[in-house]
């Protein structure tokens, strides 16, 4: 293998035996060889990919596509029926909740148990007790048996542990789902550390913190390897096949040339900078392209996007807007069947496909319900002041939906309807910054009274 690779998977395919009841196994055993007792269940077919030294690669599919047979078997502890899997260097992995644990025994004496198998020696598990102890954060209960554990205590030392072996490689399927958000944050910090240094293998229903986390996606379906790449658009492929697997495949798009609204984008934008006051170099610049009609998109076609655009609150559009001030992101749609209950609504995504903000006019219509009939137009306007967001590319999602929030027909979903770009700004550390009403900074005076008298505070 060659050394810039970290994991090398060529053809794996894995079988498992199905016995329709317990006593079948003893025949197949006894019998085997003149009669099959069980079905073949083939949980992957030739599935190869490769991960460099220091990428991370998410793994995302439907229950049941394979995904933790697959890292079972990066892992060591399955063997595949067919192919091949290499990796290098040390592997430490969170697979089926509480693997690699033994209930009776403690917290304590299952960490120096973990420590042994990843191939730790006693003193260097000894001199990271105390740190595996502080990231579980699991206070007495160290000395309790696991089997005592809820399932939020056992995930936070099983964390603690792992990321307190020195793996070269590590492997995490489905980690994150449990545990309180104080505790997930802690361990996302670790693995944005971790990803300077290391491998990482990540398994996750959540499509927002895959495509924030990882370089790349392998997208699993039926045991097949269905798509590898770039992980917001593996991502956003992902999303799709599961609207279409509960509603239907998605029609073809109408046409462009073909629907009234289509032209909308041709009216003229206004560079707002013009009635801006040059006060800062930070200022949050936000350069806005036009409406892609052709983005990738898809929906049962019973209502269209025509157009979406940025406007000022007196309708202008604009192709330039700044952080902090009031604007109104338009939709305009097009029905082409009846639509009883329409949703519109927009989510704004940074460069890495992670959700930033967004809205919907489901709650809006509630008080006042209508409906839509073939041919009828709508223009859903949502306005808001914009946060000061930091520098970079970002997207607008656009959908429209008939039913409810919970429980809905998506029409048509346009992933990246619409661009824009932060030029500059205050923002450096957060995915968003709010408009600040004031911010004071005050020096409070020291008391020159006896301790316990009253005194006042001055400002300066």
């Amino acid at each position: 293998m060659p050394s810039d690779l970290a994991v090398r998977a060529e053809g794996v395919a894995k079988s498992f035996r199905l016995f329709a009841k317990p006593r079948d196994r003893l025949k197949q055993l006894l019998l085997g060889g003149r009669r099959r007792y069980y079905q073949e269940f083939w949980a992957l077919h030739d599935v190869s990919f490769e991960v460099v030294r220091g990428e991370t690669v998410g793994i995302i599919g439907r229950n049941g596509s394979g995904k933790s047979t697959l890292l079972q078997i990066v892992c060591g502890t399955l063997k595949p029926t067919a192919g091949r899997v290499e990796t290098h260097g040390r592997i430490a992995a969170m697979l089926e909740l509480g693997a690699g644990f033994s209930p009776e025994f403690s917290g304590r004496e299952n960490i120096f148990l973990n420590g042994y198998i990843v191939g730790l020696t006693q003193q260097q598990i000894e001199a990271r007790y105390d740190a595996i102890c502080a990231f579980a954060d699991i206070g007495e209960f160290i000395e309790q048996p696991i089997k005592t554990y809820s399932t939020g205590m056992a995930v936070r030392l099983a964390f603690a542990v792992m990321a307190h072996v020195d793996a070269d490689i590590l492997v995490i399927d489905e980690a994150l789902a449990v545990g309180d958000a104080r505790f997930v944050q802690k361990c996302m910090r670790f693995l944005r550390e971790f990803k300077e240094r290391g491998t990482l293998l990540f398994v996750s229903h959540d499509t927002t913190a895959v495509a924030n986390l990882c370089d790349r996606v392998l997208w699993l379906d039926g045991g097949r390897a269905k798509a590898i790449g770039p992980a917001k658009h593996v991502c956003d492929l992902y999303l799709e096949n599961l609207f279409e697997s509960v509603q239907g495949a998605s029609r073809d798009a109408v046409p462009v040339a073909a629907a009234a609204g289509a032209t909308a984008s041709a009216a003229p934008a206004r560079d707002q900078r013009l009635d801006i006051l040059q006060a800062s170099p930070y200022r949050n610049d936000i350069e806005i392209f036009e409406f892609h009609r052709e983005a990738a998109s898809f929906g049962k076609r019973g209502a269209r996007i025509a157009d979406v655009r940025f406007e000022h609150r007196d309708g202008e559009r604009l192709a330039w807007a700044v952080g902090g001030e009031t604007v109104v992101v338009a939709i305009d749609i097009e029905a082409s069947a009846p639509i009883a209950s329409p949703i519109v609504g927009f989510l704004v995504r940074d460069r890495l496909g992670q959700n930033v903000f967004g809205d919907n006019t489901f709650l809006t219509t509630q008080a006042s319900p209508f409906s839509l009939a073939a041919g009828d137009v709508a223009t859903a306007r949502f306005e808001f002041d914009l946060p000061l967001l930091p520098p970079g590319d970002y997207s607008i999602a656009v959908a429209v939906a008939d039913g409810r929030q919970d429980d809905h027909v998506q029409h048509e979903w346009i992933h990246d309807a619409l661009t824009f770009r932060v030029e500059t700004s205050s923002v450096r550390h957060s995915l968003v910054g709010l408009p600040m009403r004031s911010i004071h900074f005050d020096r409070v005076a020291r008391p020159t009274t006896a301790p316990g008298v009253a005194d006042a505070t001055t400002r300066t």
